[in-house]
This record gives C-alpha cells, sequence and structure tokens, in this order.
C-alpha cells in the first residue's frame, strides 16, 4: 500500500516519467494478482486485496483483539478512522491517472465482480466474508467489530489465513511458508483405530480448550495411519485455532525461534514431526528434549510437540547400549541408554497404531472402496486385497488404500 501511495504522489507532482510511473504500478499489480493466485480470491482484485490486509494486517489493535484487551477506547477511535479510509479506497476511481498514463491496468484489476472463491480455502473464505460487509449497508463500527471478532477468533497475521506451515531458515530468522493444498482427510476417514482416533482427541481438546495436555508420540508398524491421524486432527479442529508447523529433524535448532513467535499468539500450534528417529550416531535429540522438557523457560501453553515413529523409543539402540562394560571409550554405557530412551519418556500421550489383523484389513478395505465408489463382487474385492497385500509390504491402512486407488484408476466405475 505504501507503494502505491508513493506512485500516485510522484504522479500528481509531475516529476517522475510516464514510462517510470507505468513500470511501477505493473509491478504493483502484478503483486496484487500474486497474492490473489495464492491466497485464492478472484472477481475484483483490488477490493479483494483491500480486504486481505486488514484480514492480515498485524497492528496495534488486531494485536489487541487477538489478547482480547481491545476495549482500548484510543484504538478503537483509530481503527473506525481506518476503515473509513478503506471504505474510501474500496470504491477509489483510477480514472484520471489511467486516462493520463494512457493505460488500462487499474481498470483490469477492478474490473470483475466480486464472487465466491473458487479456492476451498480458507483466505478465499475469509476475503469473501469481509468483501460481502464491506458491499452492504454496514457502518464502520459494525465493520471494526466484525474485524474485531475475527482477531480474536483466529489471530492476526499469516496465523489467521493459513492453517500449516512449513518454515525456512534465514539469515536473520525464520520465514514462515503457508502449505495450502492440505489433504481433506478427518479422522471418521480411519477405520480400525477407534481407541486411537478417542485417545488423539481428548488431547487436543484439552489442547485447544486451554486445559493441561501432553505431548504427543504416535508409534508402530509403517501405514497405520499415523500420519493421517494428525492431518485429520488439524481438519478437525483448525477453525478452533489449532495450527500446524511441520520441520524436519534438521530444522531442530529452529525450534527456540519458531516458539518464541508464536508464544504469545492465541492459536495453538502444534510443532509435527513426522516419521521421527535416530541413528546411533545423531545427536540432534538433545534439541528436542530442551524443547519439550528441561530448558530454563517455561513450555508455552499454546505449543504441543507431535511426533511420528516406527519406533518406540525413537533412537537406534544395541545390545552394546545394555551393557556396563566399557565400550568405545565410555564405561557406563546404560547411562548413554537412559540418556537415549529419556526422549521418548519426555510425550506423555503416546498411542500405538499396530498393523491390523485380517479381518480389521478386510474392513478397511471395504470401507474405503464404498468411499471411493469402487463397484465390486465382496469375495472378489477381498480375494484381490489379499494378493496386493502379499505384494505390498503386508496388510495396513496404506495398502488398502493403493490397493483401492488401483481398482478405481483401472477403469471408469459404474
Amino acid at each position: 500500500m505504501d507503494e502505491i501511495s508513493d506512485i500516485f504522489r510522484d504522479w500528481e507532482q509531475g516529476e517522475e516519467e510516464a514510462s517510470s510511473l507505468i513500470r511501477r504500478i505493473n509491478q504493483q499489480a502484478l503483486s496484487i494478482v500474486q497474492i490473489a493466485s495464492e491466497a485464492g480470491f478472484s472477481g475484483n482484485l483490488w477490493q479483494s486485496w483491500l480486504c486481505w490486509l486488514l484480514l492480515t494486517s498485524e497492528n496495534p489493535f488486531s494485536q489487541a483483539s487477538e489478547r482480547k484487551v481491545c476495549e482500548i477506547k484510543t484504538l478503537w477511535d483509530m481503527a473506525l478512522q481506518d476503515i473509513e479510509v478503506f471504505r474510501a479506497l474500496y470504491q477509489f476511481d483510477f480514472a484520471p491517472i489511467e486516462q493520463s498514463l494512457n493505460i488500462q491496468t487499474f481498470s483490469l484489476l477492478t474490473g470483475g465482480e466480486s464472487q465466491k472463491s473458487a479456492f476451498d480455502n480458507r483466505s478465499g473464505i475469509s476475503v469473501n466474508h469481509l468483501q460481502q460487509l464491506m458491499r452492504s449497508d454496514a457502518d464502520s463500527e459494525t465493520i471494526v467489530k466484525w474485524l474485531s471478532t475475527y482477531y480474536s477468533n483466529r489471530g492476526t497475521g499469516i496465523f489467521s489465513m493459513e492453517c500449516a506451515f512449513r518454515v525456512k531458515e534465514l539469515r536473520n530468522g525464520i520465514q514462515w511458508i503457508p502449505i495450502r493444498s492440505l489433504e481433506g482427510v478427518t479422522l471418521d476417514d480411519l477405520v480400525g483405530c477407534e481407541l486411537q482416533k478417542a485417545e488423539l482427541r481428548r488431547n487436543v481438546e484439552a489442547f485447544v480448550d486451554g486445559r493441561p495436555f501432553n505431548n504427543m508420540l504416535l508409534y508402530g508398524d509403517a501405514g497405520t495411519g499415523k500420519s493421517t491421524s494428525v492431518k485429520g486432527l488439524l481438519n478437525e479442529y483448525h477453525e478452533r485455532g489449532l495450527r500446524m508447523v511441520e520441520i524436519h529433524k534438521y530444522q531442530f535448532k529452529l525450534l527456540a525461534d519458531i516458539i518464541a513467535q508464536v508464544r504469545y499468539r492465541s492459536n495453538k500450534f502444534v510443532i509435527f514431526i513426522d516419521d521421527l528417529s535416530f541413528e546411533e550416531n545423531e545427536v540432534e535429540y538433545k534439541y528436542l528434549k530442551a524443547v519439550i522438557e528441561g530448558g530454563l523457560e517455561t513450555r508455552p501453553r499454546n505449543v504441543l510437540i507431535c511426533a511420528t515413529s516406527n519406533r518406540r523409543h525413537l533412537i537406534r539402540e544395541t545390545w552394546n547400549d545394555r551393557s556396563d562394560m566399557e565400550h568405545n571409550g565410555e564405561v557406563h554405557r546404560s547411562d548413554t541408554l537412559e540418556e537415549r530412551l529419556s526422549l521418548a519418556a519426555r510425550f506423555g500421550c503416546t498411542v500405538n497404531f499396530n498393523a491390523p489383523d485380517r479381518k480389521q484389513y478386510h474392513d478397511i478395505v471395504r470401507a474405503i472402496a464404498q468411499r471411493e465408489g469402487v463397484s465390486m463382487e465382496d469375495e472378489e474385492l477381498l480375494r484381490q486385497a489379499n494378493q496386493w497385500e502379499l505384494r505390498h509390504g503386508g496388510k495396513s491402512g496404506r495398502a488398502a488404500k493403493q490397493f483401492v486407488s488401483y481398482l478405481a484408476g483401472e477403469k471408469p466405475q459404474k
């Protein structure tokens, strides 16, 4: 917005060549189009972009609303003034500058009618809601109240618009990268994991409600639904403020920065580490131990560590680890063993996912086939499912899903 303001100021002063102004205008238009494409709004891109700015703005009013202390009259009055400015910008007349520079850039941005987003994501939906309010007869007081409620419920900045992130290390900190292509799986889609789902729901319910909770370790056989369960939790609880940050083992040194940036947010953050395990010579687990428990800094009440692993104790063990005899220069190897096992012990909620038996595997195949619209006689379906699991690593929910995907892609289903 500051750059656009500078463009209009320079145009009014008449001290810059038209070609330079046009180049700057095109750069800003391209930026708006790129945001529209990523966030998922369409129609009148100028108006949509203004709404997007309001929703993602991090300022004293939005931050006070997030912390539910926006009763400060000065902040409220300033917000009312800002909304009046935005309402004027919402219907801004670009004809004079376009005629002067002989361009149609702004007309292209404002030419479409604001409409429902073609993208089923939080960004587009939120922008659509605010657009409807801005186009209505609502006064500035009503709009400010709506925004205050939005910031209070959804948070501010990028965390209000997106619910899943990765992080990238920069020289001076970290960059948050939204994950917009989320799998629409729910916990109800998982068959045969009722006890596991109940335990996960119980712990996450406590987390989002602000009650005591435990960090979570989901362990067990490959392909049994551990990672899918975590995705299902995000889809089930994101409307209640749950956010997820996916990190990898080599990024453990960034954990302190991640937690520092989300500590005072109203949202609840799950730091998700998929397929976690350590080999004997890897020491990155010590970063994780310090973050979970053991450091001087109090663990934030809005951060939960969740890991999935095929190993119950996360770190590879050998029989030499269980001997107190001198080995490679270390006298008390059992002390090292205790140190390694202490990492898994810091996950208070440990949930085991076992490979299904034959009957459970068949139930999973039937459920997925029905959901995917695969029509086949039950006896033939199960016969082929048995052949599939023999060739693809045994009975598991993953094998069942892959088998049904194979059937669904083999030929059109009636």
